[in-house]
């Protein structure tokens, strides 16, 4: 539980320290019509807690397709590698490929993220897993995105990589443009 608190005090300082250093962008300031954007950013996260993962690092890019100033729909794929503990098992390297909603709820440029999809495991033996990944986020009028989720692996019990808890809770930094 340490880690958890640990992690979210350092998301909420981040978020507190980048929105007062950088000028943030207003709902009056984006551009009202419907566009597409891409983001390209990496992550890195820490496990639930009894996972045998240590820690978890990934990339990925994101496409954003505004239905209106406070929905987007969203799709993403990347590369994530969950770093096995010391003598527990294999790390666990996973193609996730997700869609989800994005909801910007008129507070600056705060938006809330809900995605679903499936992780496509790389190793040998490593089946598909279920993702679902809730959290939030913040986007700068210049392109930079910082967000913090909780993303939840579901696996089949007859995988290589399977453990009855997967998860973990990761922050997100990102650079995206209009399309």
């Amino acid at each position: 539980m340490k880690t958890i608190t640990k992690f979210f005090a350092t998301a909420a300082v981040l978020l507190t320290v980048a929105s007062t250093g950088l000028k943030a962008q207003t709902m009056e300031t984006m551009d009202s019509s419907k566009g597409v954007r891409l983001g390209i950013g990496i992550s890195g996260g820490l496990p639930t807690k009894g996972s045998p993962f240590e820690y978890g690092l990934g990339a990925d890019a994101r496409l954003q397709f505004d239905l209106s100033r406070e929905l987007s729909i969203v799709a993403s794929g990347g590369y994530t590698r969950m770093m096995a503990k010391d003598n527990a098992g294999d790390d666990y390297d996973f193609i996730p490929v997700k869609g989800g909603v994005k909801v910007f709820p008129q507070i600056g440029a705060l938006y809330l993220l809900g995605e679903a999809g499936a992780g496509f495991g790389i190793k040998d033996g490593s089946k598909t897993s279920f993702i679902y990944s809730g959290g939030l986020g913040y986007a700068w009028s210049g392109g930079l995105d910082l967000s913090a989720r909780y993303e939840g692996y579901t696996q089949d019990s007859a995988s290589s990589t399977y453990r009855p808890q997967n998860g973990q809770f990761a922050l997100r930094l990102a650079y995206g443009f209009k399309l």
